[in-house]
């Protein structure tokens, strides 16, 4: 188990010598890992350091304002509302690959526009074991990005050799608050790949109610500390149901929700099903194109965590 105290000095000593006082950019999700790398990466260069929130429409209920809240007086912050690009590009997308491909190349190129405008020379991430291992990605700790339209970052990952809950420990030395160390992961397309099929702001919208139901009602019944994910996936299936005596055709909601330690395996705990049933009921109550919940039992493997 590494130390915390010792890998902070660490890291902030590395980034200070690879950074120098030049500028950095990092993109801020709210997530635990991009949260303890902007907090390390601001430790070593200060306000050189521009955190990035960018708002790409397919966040969660009351996240842009809850991000910007937490870090505004914290870190150099910086929010970008890019939800319209975003929507226009993903608009008839119903492949899940080709959403991720889609949400990375407007990302970067909103992203490369910020750090121009900034005059950022590196590009902190909160890469970590995880994220390379499964992709195979690169060995280097430090490595080049060519954006789109020239501009050139060398890549900075200061907690790539930490695992999740390694990652934790390091937040609550930094002192981050309780909210943001516990937080469950979040994929970075966002609500796009709990959305399947094409996407439409009403299905965004669907989704996200029901996502926010769903975290409610965990948190409710105290197994937010335990369980790695528990989120709602809006499918692309419509299913008869009845409302007020009058038949309906609505959507087919699944409910996933997973114990891990490092997202490299999980399993689906055995879970409370007056919780569930409440979930259930409050999802087709307050969520009026919805007539049918389902729950996901499915590990990974075979299964991924995510549907998408």
């Amino acid at each position: 188990m590494i130390d915390p105290s010792d890998f902070i000095k660490e890291s902030i000593k590395e980034m200070k010598k690879t950074i120098g006082d030049k500028k950095a950019i990092i993109a801020l999700s709210g997530g635990v890992d991009s949260s303890v790398s902007s907090v390390l990466a601001s430790k070593a260069i200060g306000d050189n350091l521009v955190a990035v929130f960018v708002d790409h429409g397919l966040v969660r209920e009351g996240e842009t304002e809850y991000v910007e809240e937490t870090f505004k007086d914290r870190l150099n912050f910086l929010s970008v509302d890019a939800s319209e690009e975003f929507l226009e590009r993903l608009e008839g997308v119903s492949d899940p690959e080709d959403k991720r491909k889609i949400i990375g190349e407007v990302f970067i190129n909103v992203f490369e526009r910020v750090a121009e405008e900034v005059g950022a020379e590196f590009l902190v991430q909160g890469t970590i074991a995880p994220d390379w291992i499964e992709s195979q990605g690169q060995i280097k700790s430090h490595h080049n990005l060519a954006l789109p339209h020239g501009l050139v970052l060398e890549i900075v990952e200061p907690i790539r050799e930490l695992y999740k809950d390694e990652v934790r420990i390091i937040g609550s030395e930094l002192g981050l608050p309780g909210e943001i160390i516990n937080r469950q992961p979040f994929p970075g397309p966002g609500l796009a790949v709990r959305v399947v099929g094409v996407l439409s702001p009403e299905k965004i919208n669907i989704c996200r109610k029901a996502n926010a139901i769903v975290e409610e009602e965990v948190i409710k019944e105290g197994l937010h500390d335990s369980l790695w994910q528990y989120f709602a996936v809006l499918t692309d299936t419509k299913v008869t149901g009845v409302k007020g005596d009058i038949r309906d055709y609505g959507y087919l909601v699944v409910l996933r929700m997973v114990e891990s330690l490092d997202a490299m395996t999980a399993h689906v705990p055995e879970l409370p099903w007056k919780m569930i049933k409440i979930i259930s009921q409050r999802i087709t109550a307050e969520i009026p194109e919805v007539t049918h919940v389902a729950l996901s039992v499915s590990d990974k493997p075979p299964s991924t965590i995510e549907f998408a």
